[in-house]
């Protein structure tokens, strides 16, 4: 049987071995001093080696000085380097460019059209903290694939920015959304006081910076994967016609919540609200769950490792049985809830709400599974694919 290290590899397009660190995905890095290095890290915390990341190769390396300065090594067989514009701004952006690139920013800063007034209180840490959060989510991105390009200054048409405001003191209020590639945050989400006050008054059980920016952007890969193409029609069948009414729909479940059994059909009460975001809810778990396994397993965390009983999902809980990945896309599934159920008991041990505050449905892993077809396909057809090798 196959490791859940070769199962995951599998599904995201990468050769894992078992046991071995794996080339890409699994957020585990390692300085040349030996110490382990992480995914923000601007230098290393034994030896203080300058450290820069990567994207093409989602790759954390120790940087040596180049030829000049400014510029900068990692390693004879890499092309010289530079920092990000951003890295010493607020955002701290640890992204490397290729030296001959024209441009200043990396591929994650490039996607914003807006960042706060830097002189207003408070923006300079809330734009920060909002940063860590993007990065992560392009990075993830890129990883699997899927298209990402800026719609500042590369694809005006299909391409993604951010604008990230507060709200003036006299209103009114910055809602966070999406409109045509368009990703608008709230950046008070990034005060953890509000947030929290935010979260109980949606009755919200999970509310994160990374949370936020994985369901939005759900809502743009919708309009560039699933509208007006071969996966509009089953989308209808599985997750409902998105043709119902948004704004109504959006009204009744701030009147009168979600139904009572929507823990049955969707992975989240807000999900219950509109197909749309049934979909961006759905999304957005996926990420969570390839993002957290990858890392898990690449610092040897496997749920085959784990003494945790649970009722598995079999076949006929998804949404395509047949397919030739469905026994993969099980065995990652059910080690998740294993994993989570261990994870959660841990978080209780420390007094923490639960890490995965969530139980799947039956029509809510086949949602996944289709989330899931959908990002595989999209990179199989190369849809705009971000190019092999280094990305600026």
């Amino acid at each position: 049987m196959a490791t859940l290290l070769q199962t995951l590899g599998d599904l995201i397009g990468t050769n894992w071995k078992h046991r071995d660190v794996p080339k890409r995905y699994s957020r585990t890095f390692v300085c040349r001093c030996g110490s382990h290095v992480f995914f923000g890290n601007m230098f290393c915390n034994s030896c203080q080696a300058p450290l820069g990341y990567l994207p093409g190769e989602d790759a954390l390396l120790p940087l040596d000085p180049g030829p000049q300065p400014g510029i900068w090594a990692a390693g004879e067989e890499r092309p010289l380097l530079k920092y990000c514009g951003n890295r010493d701004t607020p955002a701290q952006c640890n992204w490397m460019l290729m030296a001959s690139e024209p441009g200043e920013l990396c591929i994650a800063c490039r996607l914003n059209r807006t960042i706060p007034n830097l002189d207003r209180e408070d923006n300079a840490s809330y734009w920060g903290l909002l940063e860590v959060a993007k990065r992560r989510l392009v990075s993830q991105l890129l990883a699997l694939g899927l298209p990402v390009k800026s719609k500042v200054d590369e694809d005006e048409k299909h391409g993604l920015m951010f604008d990230f405001l507060r709200s003036p003191p006299n209103g009114p209020r910055v809602l966070t959304g999406h409109a045509d590639g368009l990703i608008t945050v709230n950046i008070e989400e990034a005060d953890s006081v509000q947030r929290e006050k935010m979260r109980l008054e949606f009755y919200e059980p999970y509310r994160t910076l990374l949370g936020h920016l994985r369901h939005e952007v759900g809502h743009y890969y919708w309009n560039r994967l699933v509208f007006n193409g071969p996966w509009l029609e089953p989308f209808r069948t599985l997750f409902g016609d998105e043709r119902a009414d948004y704004a109504a729909a959006l009204k009744a479940n701030y009147d009168n919540g979600a139904p009572p059994d929507w823990a049955d059909r969707y992975i989240s009460s807000y999900a219950s609200t509109h197909p749309w975001e049934d979909w961006a809810e759905t999304w957005a778990h996926y990420l969570h769950m390839i993002d957290s396994l990858g890392t898990a397993l690449g610092f040897g965390l496997d749920a085959e490792d784990l003494e945790a009983i649970v009722e598995p999902f079999e076949r006929d809980a998804l949404y395509a049985p047949d397919d030739t990945g469905a026994d993969g896309f099980l065995s990652l599934l059910n080690s998740w809830i294993e994993m989570t159920m261990v994870l959660n008991e841990l978080a209780r041990s420390m007094g923490q709400p639960d890490f995965y505050p969530f139980v799947m449905s039956k029509p809510s892993v086949a949602k996944l599974q289709f989330v899931h077809m959908v990002v595989e396909a999209s990179r199989s057809a190369g849809t705009e694919s971000v190019e092999a090798g280094f990305l600026g």
